[in-house]
């Protein structure tokens, strides 16, 4: 049996999984990721490693990192949350766990991991969206990851076509997908409703003790449950920038299903519908032929240990 570890490294953790061929977790291991020590993440990823490997025959390393990863899978060029800026972190983490490395975005690992063994494994092309604090992306076209020439593409969360000039984003520039559509969006959203239209927003406040700038994503869901007018009105608006941005990649790529995936994506069809109802809207005359399907993701936070732990094991063949 073919075993391969899958790292992924977040802002506040390193989480890993012991994979097998077919795609399940065997184990799992977790340890904070240290602020502000880059020596710390690396010592952090050996530690989680060298747990995972005990008594077992280990192939290769997958590790996903948030950030902009060079072609040829070693380096991340930029990753704000750990401070890196042009990390060799695959020459790195081979000279202390001394296994085959593969680096990966950590949006690509996780459509790798869908289209690999979850709600993406029937077909060839694909879309992801990750919806958490910002927006990430990840492309799947024809069986192959979409990176582009520097290894950087599918960076939906920063295409600014929603609202060119609109808000001012991290990345530089303004009105950025992200800025719309995450969950610091909704939020946002629905901050800025209950302070406008405090009438329609009385389960919002109640659970926020009556002020808006108190009010956290949560809440949101919670109070949309319960038909407050302003928590769904927030989902509503996050949902015509996805689903106006998810009829772009159909005429773009014409992937066969475009998933959901991300902490937002708990709140299910409260997100969902949005979605599906903007982009069907979106779609126009496109919506009289065979489009993809707009779906939730099956593996969930086990999608990126999954996906890079795959990448890991076929790493001769760069997908």
């Amino acid at each position: 049996m073919s075993l391969t570890i899958g790292v992924d490294i977040g802002g506040t953790k390193v989480g890993g999984g012991l994979v097998d061929e077919n795609g399940n977790v065997l184990a799992t291991a977790r340890r904070p990721t240290p602020a502000d020590d880059q020596a710390g993440v690396i010592q952090a990823v050996k530690e989680v490693v060298d747990e995972l490997r005990a008594g077992h025959e280990i192939e290769a390393v997958g590790i996903g990192a948030a950030g902009w990863i060079s072609s040829d899978r070693s380096t991340v060029m930029l990753a704000p949350n750990v401070s890196w800026k042009n990390e060799p972190l695959r020459d790195k983490v081979t000279a202390v766990i001394d296994l085959p490395v593969v680096v990966e975005n950590d949006a690509n690992v996780a459509i790798w991991g869908e289209h690999r063994f979850g709600a993406a494994k029937a077909h060839r092309s694909s879309v992801l969206y990750t919806i958490g604090t910002g927006v990430g992306g990840g492309i799947v076209v024809k069986d192959n990851l979409l990176r582009g020439t520097h290894g950087v593409a599918a960076e939906i969360g920063h295409i600014r076509s929603v609202m060119p000039g609109g808000r001012e984003c991290g990345c530089g520039r303004t009105g950025c997908l992200e800025q719309y559509a995450s969950g610091r969006a909704l939020t946002r959203a629905a901050r800025d409703g209950a302070a406008e239209t405090p009438a329609k927003a009385a389960v919002l406040l109640k659970l926020a003790g009556g002020d808006p700038e108190a009010i956290t994503g949560r809440q949101v869901t919670e109070a949309a449950r319960d038909g407050d007018e302003v928590a769904l009105a927030a989902f509503d608006s996050i949902g015509y920038y996805l689903g106006n941005s998810a009829a772009d990649m159909v005429n773009l790529i014409d992937p066969g299903v475009i998933l959901i995936a991300g902490g937002v994506v708990d709140a299910g069809d409260l997100l969902l519908d949005p979605i599906r109802k903007h982009y069907q809207e979106a779609l126009a005359n496109r919506a009289q032929v065979p489009v993809a399907e707009v779906r939730a993701a099956e593996l969930g936070s086990k999608a990126g240990v999954i996906g890079a732990a795959d990448l890991a094991r076929h790493r001769d063949i760069v997908p």
